[in-house]
């Protein structure tokens, strides 16, 4: 994997042709690739990078009325940075002068405010998340990436239907190579910068990576006097990814009010540091918990905070696989939501996906095999779904992609479901 110095991103395959007449906004955490992408992606447009002081000093002397003739069709790298750009941007754009123009940066609550104020209705919005298990195991091979398993998930196909449609296990070579991809992910996580680097290089990344997110991005989205609170608070969090959030305990733990427990992790939230996974509105079965649960989007980050560096636990699989489905919905932009399903009485299922066709229930289970009593959360649900069931899951680390009972439950692998 480390071999291949330019991974291909699947964001890429979506990401509109710059003869259509769009202003294009790619966002993301640092370092996940944004740059590398759009350079990819529009090799004929002019590339800006507004990190550089000259270029922001540059572009503020530029008036509206020549934005088109000076500037023109372009890629504008951490847009923010020069707030003046998006007024000047519509300018040109909707006097025709500029037809094409893809605006980057990782401070999102930046961006998105200055769109609301001068872009609203113009922009096409698209955000690029660490790598994920399939672009990991293609790398920069030239050949088109095969779409995975989970996607089929977001069709009107009957979970039966995609799922016997596939071999069931895989010959050695394929299969060792998506373990491969998978441990990579579990350990390490998805920064590209990470792929190029000798092992004993990537904790040092990893570490430096949290120091320059404390002193950019996170003094882009406020103005803190003292960071060490947040770094406190930051590292407890990602103790508790897979876990419910338990607001009160959480700013107990970490020394702050409950309202800057809540401010601190809509930081994390929007510089796409972690994600809450919102419980099942309906009591399907009978009354259901309210409280979110709390997973971290980088394997790799969650481990440095954390300092565990050994075999995943049952929280750090969940996290994965949590992870890799909410990546996959956001970067191609498939319609569903993502729940979890709990109950005061103690009947839980990890994922529940809720699409137009019905619900898919999905149990996770970091290990390689798969026992009577999974099966019977999934079962309860999907009585209490009623016609709303759409089949099953329980997503483990074995070998087989299996149908092990009704209605429409399968063991999968979690390698041959987010890998092509």
């Amino acid at each position: 994997m480390s071999d291949n110095l330019h991974v291909k991103r699947v964001l890429e395959l979506y990401l509109p042709k710059s003869t259509a007449k769009r202003v294009v906004l790619l966002t993301g955490a640092r370092q996940t690739g944004k740059t590398t992408l759009s350079k990819s992606a529009y090799p004929d447009l002019r590339y800006i990078n507004l990190d550089a002081p000259e270029n922001r000093d540059a572009l503020k002397e530029i008036s509206s009325s020549s934005w088109g003739r000076d500037v023109g069709n372009a890629v504008i790298d951490e847009a923010q940075k020069a707030p003046v750009v998006f007024e000047k941007v519509k300018y040109s754009f909707d006097a025709g002068t500029v037809s094409f123009c893809v605006l980057t940066g990782s401070s999102q609550i930046l961006l998105l405010k200055k769109i609301r104020e001068t872009l609203a209705g113009r922009i096409a919005l698209y955000e690029l998340w660490p790598l994920m298990t399939s672009e990991i195991y293609h790398g920069g091979e030239a050949r088109d990436m095969a779409t995975p398993l989970v996607d089929e998930l977001f069709t009107d196909k009957p979970v039966d239907a995609v799922l016997s449609s596939v071999p069931g296990i895989l010959l050695d070579d394929q299969d060792s190579r998506q373990r491969g991809a998978e441990s990579y992910l579990l350990q390490w996580g998805g920064m590209p910068a990470l792929l190029h680097l000798p092992e004993e290089e990537r904790w040092k990344w990893l570490r430096d990576y949290e120091y320059t997110y404390l002193e950019r991005d996170l003094s882009d989205l406020a103005r803190l006097d003292d960071l060490e609170p947040f770094r406190k608070f930051q590292r407890l969090s990602a103790l508790r990814s897979g876990k419910l959030l338990q607001y009160s305990e959480l700013a107990r733990d970490a020394g702050v009010s409950v309202d800057t427990a809540r401010r601190y992790l809509e930081y994390l939230r929007i510089s796409y540091q972690s994600i809450l996974l919102q419980p099942y509105h309906r009591n399907i079965t009978s009354s259901v918990i309210k409280t979110p649960k709390l997973y971290w989007v980088d394997m790799g980050i969650l481990r440095q905070l954390t300092g565990f560096s050994g075999a995943p636990t049952g929280d750090l699989y969940e996290t994965f696989v949590v992870g890799e489905f909410f990546k996959w919905m956001k970067t191609v932009q498939r319609a569903g939501e993502l729940y979890f399903y709990r109950t005061r009485s103690g009947l839980e299922v990890d994922l529940l996906l809720e699409t137009q066709q019905g619900i898919i229930g999905m149990e996770i289970k970091s290990r390689d095999t798969v026992t009577g009593s999974d099966l019977r959360p999934l079962r309860d649900v999907a009585a209490g779904l009623g016609s709303q069931w759409r089949g099953g899951l329980i997503i483990y680390r074995g070998n087989e992609i299996r149908k092990i009972a009704e209605p429409s439950i399968w063991a999968v692998p979690s390698r041959r479901l987010f890998i092509g």
